[in-house]
C-alpha cells in the first residue's frame, strides 16, 4: 500500500516540508511516484522513516543518521554509546539546574525578608548577587554553619539589619583608613580589624572561628561577588581584597599561636603548622563538615 506525503506527515507527526527535505538530501526518498509525479511512500519507506525519527529523538544529526542507515552494523552501536554518554551528561546538568532553581526559590523565601524599598534603605550599595547566593546554597546545603546563618538572617528584623549594616559601615571606614594609611596587613591595627569582622559574623550569623574566617576571606580574593558583600565596588581599591585576606590570615595564625602557647603552659604537647606564604590549608582546623560553613553575608 502506498501513502501520499500528506498522509505520511500526519502518521509521523512531521511536516511536509521535513519530508521534502529528507527526499532532497537522500535520507528518505519515496519508492514510488504517482502518475502526476507526486511522492508515494511504501511500507519500507515508513519503516526507514521510523528509524530516522528514532535517531532524531536521540539527538543525532541528519548526516549521522544517514551514516547509521547506510551501514548500521558498523556504526550504530558506537554512535549509540556516544549518544548515551552525551545524554547522561545533559541529564546530570539539568538535574543540577533544577537543584539550583530550587535553592534559588529557597533563598527568595527564607533569606532576608525585606521589601525592595526596605532593602534599599538598609543595604544601600551592598547588593546581593542571586547567582552567588544560589551557588552558596547548593555548595553549602549540608553545612550546619550555613543553615544557622540563613536561619538567623531570616529572623533579623529591619531594625536588626539596620544595626548590622551600620556596624559594618563603621568597620569598613576603619578598614579603608588603615589600607589608605599603608598599615601592614600583619600589623596590630589590621589584625584587630580582621578579628572585629570575624566577631561581627559570629554575632549576627554563625560562630566563626579563625580557621573558618580565613576560608571566607579566601573568597574575597577569588570571587568579586563575595568581596562586594563586604565592600561595595564604589569603595574598593586595587589590592584591598588581598589586604583584608592577609590581615585575616595574620589574625588566624596569631590566634593559633596563642592557643598553642596556652596549651604548652597547660602541659599539652602539640605541633603548630602554618603556611602563610603559600596560602595553603596545612595546619588549619577544618570547620564542621569539612566546609567553610557557607557564610555569605553583607558585613
Amino acid at each position: 500500500m502506498s501513502y501520499t506525503v500528506g498522509q505520511v506527515a500526519g502518521f509521523a507527526g512531521v511536516t511536509v516540508r521535513t519530508l521534502h527535505h529528507y527526499d532532497r538530501t537522500g535520507l528518505l526518498t519515496p519508492s514510488e511516484r504517482s502518475a502526476g509525479g507526486y511522492r508515494l511512500y511504501g511500507d519500507a519507506d515508513l519503516a526507514r522513516l521510523q528509524q530516522i525519527l528514532f535517531y532524531r529523538e536521540l539527538g543525532f544529526a541528519l548526516d549521522e543518521i544517514a551514516q547509521i542507515l547506510t551501514d548500521p552494523q558498523a556504526n550504530a552501536l558506537d554512535l549509540l554509546r556516544a549518544r548515551r554518554r552525551t545524554l547522561r551528561e545533559q541529564i546530570d546538568r539539568l538535574e543540577r539546574l533544577v537543584e539550583v532553581a530550587d535553592r534559588a526559590m529557597e533563598v527568595q523565601q527564607t533569606g532576608v525578608r525585606l521589601t525592595p524599598r526596605e532593602r534599599f534603605d538598609v543595604f544601600g550599595e551592598i547588593a546581593f548577587d542571586l547567582s552567588y547566593a544560589t551557588e552558596a546554597e547548593v555548595k553549602w546545603a549540608d553545612s550546619a554553619g550555613h543553615k544557622e546563618a540563613m536561619a538567623r538572617a531570616a529572623a533579623h528584623s529591619q531594625e536588626d539589619w539596620a544595626r548590622l549594616m551600620a556596624e559594618a559601615a563603621a568597620w569598613r571606614e576603619r578598614l579603608l583608613a588603615a589600607f589608605d594609611a599603608h598599615e601592614p596587613p600583619d600589623g596590630r591595627r589590621a589584625m584587630a580589624l580582621a578579628d572585629e569582622h570575624r566577631l561581627h559574623i559570629s554575632r549576627w550569623f554563625t560562630d566563626c572561628p579563625p580557621a573558618m574566617h580565613l576560608r571566607i576571606a579566601d573568597d574575597f580574593v577569588t570571587d568579586a561577588r563575595a568581596f562586594a558583600l563586604v565592600v561595595p565596588p564604589s569603595q574598593q581599591r586595587p589590592g584591598l581584597a588581598r589586604y583584608l585576606r592577609e590581615a585575616v590570615r595574620a589574625n588566624a595564625e596569631a590566634s593559633a599561636e596563642g592557643r598553642a602557647a596556652d596549651d604548652v603552659d597547660a602541659g599539652v604537647d602539640i605541633e603548630v603548622t602554618a603556611d602563610a606564604e603559600s596560602g595553603g590549608d596545612e595546619g588549619k582546623a577544618e570547620p564542621e563538615g569539612g566546609s567553610r560553613g557557607g557564610v555569605r553575608c553583607a558585613c
